[in-house]
């Protein structure tokens, strides 16, 4: 069956509860979790059926059973709907200690491992639009330099969701993709894009990878390619808090499968767990944890070793604070000390109202549509958000920084400002206040407001996550705040 041409029927259904006691939607809710292992929305009926809804309004359906029966005639919607509840909010460098073990451990470990050969082979599980595999791509071009040519590199990025595949081919991203970046490293890794506001990866760093559409639930049920074997690094990061507590340890058992001996995995800071030492040496790193498969013939559950001598890697230049766009991690930061590990445990969900559940999804709406680039209509969207919830300080939060990147400076200090009226201890908001106030030439009250975020963090564990900071710890901010403080920050 294919797309109804010409203007989308206004009919479809109500934008209202889910129909809970509708066995349609119900059976429809069964199937979808079971296709694509989300788990996550298992306790989510009105964020999922604002989702369908979408899809059945595109389509002119007004029934969940109508929608259903389409589903059973089109593996073309299957994969539309696949799309609309796939949450894809990613940028570049994201997690930096993560990246930081990447440039200083694991990469160059798996390069002398591979020295003979030349060869190596990375997968990016759950790749969204792709910053997170050109990012690696970026790090192995710094690693291997004039020596990039004698290797045979296969960087494969996948993802259930073909339209953000198409995204990570074209490699063009706006500011919100490239928010940790100075000005000084976006002139080396891109150039100007298409639209204004936008950048395009370089050649020399976007040739580097390919994409492929693939269910990480094909590894369970046995239909994955067998090509998806013998890797170097796999990284599924954020990918495994959407599942089941039982398909994750499935599918982890299957990524270590995956593995080549001495291969390592990356898991997002929230996912690792105590069960997986059962079948990977869980290896700490500074401000990280990551998992190693055993080399053969040795047992799991033991901390892996290292090479005595790793190659070093290429030295960066020290950024270069743009008055335009302040970085929001410094990209050259010293490698932290060492924190006490942290406890590898996954934490349950907690419940989620369904006035909760709508509120992330209009905030899911507006980050996705700016870190595929159009800030226009990530824009539109956050205006549209604010007006039914105004007094929500997050989306007055994103309203700062999309004001921010289309270079609106008034309206981005009157957004973080409201931010802060409605919670005064809104640490990122005072942080990208500061930043806003700098950029502006208001030096004093700009560090007044980044000072203000420091105070604010130091009351916290140096490893707790801030609020809307995309995995940026107390720690981190101190360290980031070190750029623009100098010696006040210490």
């Amino acid at each position: 069956m294919t797309p109804p041409r010409g203007p989308a029927p206004r009919t479809g259904p109500s934008r209202g509860s889910a129909p809970i006691g509708d066995a349609a939607f119900a059976a429809l809710k069964t199937r979808l979790v079971a296709r694509t292992g989300h788990h996550y929305y298992a306790d989510k009926d009105d964020l999922l059926w604002e989702r369908i809804g979408r899809r059945m309004r595109a389509r002119g359906l007004s029934e969940p059973a109508g929608y259903l029966a389409l589903l059973e005639e089109s593996e073309a919607e299957w994969a539309a709907l696949e799309a609309e509840i796939t949450i894809g909010e990613t940028f570049f460098f994201r997690y930096a200690e993560q990246f930081a073990a990447l440039r200083r451990t694991i990469l160059p470990e798996r390069i002398a491992a591979r020295g003979d050969e030349r060869r190596l082979r990375i997968w990016s599980a759950g790749c969204s639009t792709g910053p997170e595999t050109h990012s690696v791509a970026i790090v192995l071009h710094e690693l291997l330099g004039e020596r990039l040519p004698e290797w045979r590199i296969g960087l494969t990025g996948t993802d259930i969701n073909r339209d953000v595949l198409a995204v990570a081919r074209r490699a063009v991203y706006g500011t919100w993709a490239l928010r940790t970046l100075g000005a000084e490293e976006r002139g080396r890794y891109f150039r100007p894009g298409p639209r204004e506001g936008t950048f395009a990866l370089r050649p020399e760093f976007r040739g580097l990878a390919r994409f492929e559409p693939q269910n990480l639930m094909s590894l369970i049920d046995g239909t994955a390619s067998l090509a998806l074997t013998d890797y170097d690094l796999i990284l599924c990061r954020n990918v495994l808090i959407y599942f089941h507590p039982d398909t994750v340890q499935a599918l982890v058992r299957a990524l270590a499968q995956r593995l080549r001996p001495g291969g390592w995995l990356l898991l997002g800071h929230a996912e690792p767990n105590p069960a997986f030492a059962e079948f990977l040496d869980a290896v700490s790193l500074p401000g990280t944890a990551a998992y190693r498969r055993p080399e053969d013939g040795a047992a799991p559950g033991l901390p892996a070793d290292l090479p005595a001598a790793l190659p070093p890697p290429l030295a960066r230049p020290a950024p270069i604070l743009d008055a335009t766009w302040v970085p929001l991690l410094p990209p050259t930061a010293p490698a932290p000390a060492p924190r006490p590990p942290r406890r590898l445990s996954l934490p349950p969900a907690p419940p989620v109202e369904p006035a909760a559940a709508a509120d992330t999804s209009r905030l899911a709406a507006v980050r996705a549509l700016a870190d595929a680039g159009d800030l226009d209509a990530s824009w539109r969207a956050c205006r549209a958000a604010l007006g039914q919830d105004p007094t929500d300080p997050r989306l007055r939060y994103y309203e700062g920084l999309l004001a921010r990147a289309r270079a609106r400076p008034d309206e981005a200090e009157r957004a973080f400002r409201g931010a802060l009226y409605l919670d005064k201890g809104f640490v990122m908001a005072h942080y990208h206040l500061g930043l806003t106030l700098i950029a502006a030439g208001r030096a004093e009250a700009g560090r007044r407001a980044v000072a203000n975020a420091v105070r604010l963090a130091a009351r916290l564990p140096a490893d707790a996550v801030l609020p809307e900071g995309d995995g940026l710890t107390a720690a981190d901010l101190a360290g980031a705040a070190r750029l623009v403080l100098g010696d006040e920050a210490a």
